[in-house]
């Protein structure tokens, strides 16, 4: 099946940023996304990929290669790639809406003109995948929000936003594995944890998994 190429862009001296979107996010292009990065591993002088939102980028040694031969390479891979369907995991996370721990959960509800208990039904009602994980150890960006509970990001990023906190960024939701500054909207938390560093398996959520959140409570 045809596919878009993708645009590829130099991300400093030794990256490529692919971006395989062409508007709104999509599943098909993510697990595209997902199978040039494995591919790309096998590419000589790539050290690392790192899957986004219906992006990738690709760290090289600049020595051993060039970005004109990755880009096309890149390219090539992108039109051949063997996309196959992620067998991740599922998980149920309980949410506690709103509260000291979700202060955004009235604001949140009328910006979508909603009560809070249909905004919270909502929420808990779609099945989240974790498309990417990145800005933080463990922080999963969720495809999946029902877009009328996309909000734009805070114009002004709180400094200190709690581990646990369950968010809403643009059309995004997500996460935090950690207690960190973002400039997502908070409402409500969970205990489910994360990111463990002394564990065997660090990250909870890895891509492809999927999510259901379950409610807790919602509080005023």
């Amino acid at each position: 099946m045809a596919v878009d190429a993708p645009r590829i862009s130099l991300a400093g001296s030794g990256a490529l940023l692919l971006d395989g979107a062409q508007g709104a996010f999509s599943d098909a292009v993510q697990q595209r996304v997902w199978a040039v990065a494995n591919a790309a591993l096998a590419l000589a002088g790539v050290r690392e990929t790192v899957p986004g939102m219906n992006n990738l980028l690709v760290l090289f040694d600049p020595l051993a290669t060039d970005a004109t031969d990755i880009g096309a390479r890149l390219g090539s891979l992108w039109a051949e790639a063997n996309v196959t369907q992620v067998a991740g995991r599922q998980h149920a996370i309980s949410v506690f809406y709103g509260g000291a721990r979700g202060e955004d959960l009235a604001g949140w509800a009328a910006h979508c003109g909603m009560p809070v208990e249909e905004a919270v039904r909502r929420h808990a009602a779609a099945t989240y995948t974790v498309a990417a994980v990145g800005a933080m150890p463990g922080f999963p960006y969720l495809s999946g929000l029902d877009p009328k509970l996309a909000w734009a990001r805070r114009s002004t990023p709180r400094f200190k936003v709690a581990e646990g906190a369950v968010i809403i960024g643009g059309a995004q939701a997500g996460i935090m594995p950690m207690t960190a500054p973002s400039g997502w909207h908070i409402i409500g938390h969970t205990d489910a944890k994360l990111f463990d560093a002394n564990a065997e398996s660090p990250v909870l959520l890895m891509p492809g998994d999927t999510i259901r959140f379950t409610v807790a409570d919602i509080a005023a």
